[in-house]
């Protein structure tokens, strides 16, 4: 009887007491997290280990887990014209919804308006400390950052934990892997066999995830306060109402093309989200993503393609976020920005947001190159969103992880492999 209860999906198993459930835990955590925030920002400071400590423990397994996933999705599919076609599909699909969230956030911040009122004299900003950004930005609209993607060897990437090395060192393997036959059979076997002792790990990492995220929250609000984000709530708040919308609307309408509710399928994944949201990395939920979206009815093989890479190719929230932020500080500086120059920032958007790979931090360097690019917005006006990247962070990321998720299934789909019976039934009873 309990080795039938444990091969049912997550969301068909025996119901825990609400306090064991994982995202009550997590929603209470960042709760008392916010709490202790605004109550004693000095204490609350003092948290930030543990929420260093969660992002670092699952950042150590995303490399292995990559690795085994994609080797094991590709080599899985043995037909290389299938995965030449899935991944054809994959990237087709991530570059249509990401350019399109890109000019969904542009739309937004001209209806919006948050910048406007503000007055910000440009000869006032300090660039100095938006110094290191700006150098990393200009490293990624190099040709040097292309060639950065090539790891020196093939244990630097995880080294390095560089999720674009790893991809590439993966799918050439995966590929070899495939081509080599049955004679390759008992490394598959190997791979797969240590792809599920990693998820095991992150299983037992993400026990603990309230922890993670109390401590993340705490010093959010301890170290940047409440009252301080006031002024910029209006960006704070148009931002997650965009991020809302292009979910519900555009998302909303691609899951019912497919057949599927999207409001379901936000609450399939609510303890990811609410990790995401304590965290403000859509990256520490890799894993259990991946473990749902199987669960679900989409293939192993299509799930282990599809997510790791929409990681660094399908980021909805990353795009909404840079069209808006530059918008946003324009309008602070009364800055116009043409036509050309807004269509500009969205053709660059769309290339640099690939370095981005879901960590909190990342979507800052790509503002800053995107920003480098257009010279007439200084780039020293990220100044005006320093202080409030972490907020927006969150929404980026958590809107990143549903549009993955929502990739996972299309292409699903797209290939007429997705189990629908199965995705009707786990998505009601979510």
């Amino acid at each position: 009887m309990s080795d039938t209860v444990a091969n049912l999906p997550s969301s068909q198993k025996p119901r825990k007491p609400f306090y064991r459930q994982l995202y009550v835990q997590v929603l209470v955590a960042v709760v008392v997290g916010v709490l202790l925030g605004y109550l004693s920002p000095k204490y609350a400071v003092a948290m930030k280990p543990f929420g260093d400590g969660f992002i670092a423990l699952i950042k150590m397994v995303i490399g292995p887990i990559i690795f085994c996933t994609v080797v094991t999705g590709i080599a899985g599919m043995r037909d290389m014209r299938k995965v030449g076609r899935v991944g054809g599909k994959a990237l087709l699909y991530f570059e249509m919804i990401s350019t399109f969230a890109l000019f969904f956030g542009l739309v937004a911040g001209h209806l919006f308006h948050p910048g406007t009122g503000f007055n910000v004299d440009p000869g006032t900003l300090k660039a100095g400390e938006v110094g290191n950004l700006v150098a990393q930005g200009h490293n990624i609209e190099s040709v040097g950052f292309l060639l950065s993607i090539i790891p020196s060897t093939f244990v630097s990437a995880f080294a390095k934990g560089d999720v674009l090395s790893i991809l590439l060192i993966s799918v050439l393997f995966g590929c070899a892997l495939a081509s080599v036959g049955e004679r390759g059979k008992p490394v598959y076997d190997v791979i797969e066999a240590g792809a599920q002792v990693f998820f095991k790990i992150v299983h037992y990492i993400t026990a603990v995830s309230s922890i993670g995220a109390f401590g993340a929250m705490a010093f959010t609000i301890g170290k940047y306060g409440v009252v301080s984000l006031v002024p910029l709530m209006e960006l704070i708040g148009s931002f997650y109402l965009v991020c809302i919308l292009f979910v519900v609307a555009v998302l909303g309408a691609v899951a019912r093309l497919v057949g599927f509710s999207i409001l379901r399928f936000c609450a399939y994944i609510k303890d990811e989200l609410l990790i995401v949201l304590g965290t403000s990395s859509s990256e520490v939920v890799l894993a259990p993503l991946m473990r749902k979206m199987e669960d679900l009815g989409c293939p192993k093989e299509t799930v282990g393609l599809v997510v790791p890479t929409g990681y660094s190719f399908n980021l909805d929230g990353t795009n909404i976020y840079l069209t808006m932020a530059i918008l946003f500080i324009a309008q602070a500086l009364n800055i116009p920005l043409t036509l050309e120059q807004q269509i500009t920032v969205a053709i660059v958007g769309m290339l640099t947001s690939k370095g981005a790979s879901g960590v909190a931090g990342a979507a800052l360097v790509m503002l800053a190159s995107t920003l480098s690019v257009v010279p007439v917005v200084p780039v020293a006006g990220m100044v005006l969103i320093l202080g409030i990247h972490r907020f927006l962070g969150t929404g980026l990321a958590m809107t990143n992880l549903v549009g993955n998720g929502v990739a996972a299934i299309v292409v699903s789909a797209w290939e007429r492999e997705l189990d629908r019976p199965r995705m009707a039934a786990v998505l009601k009873a979510a």
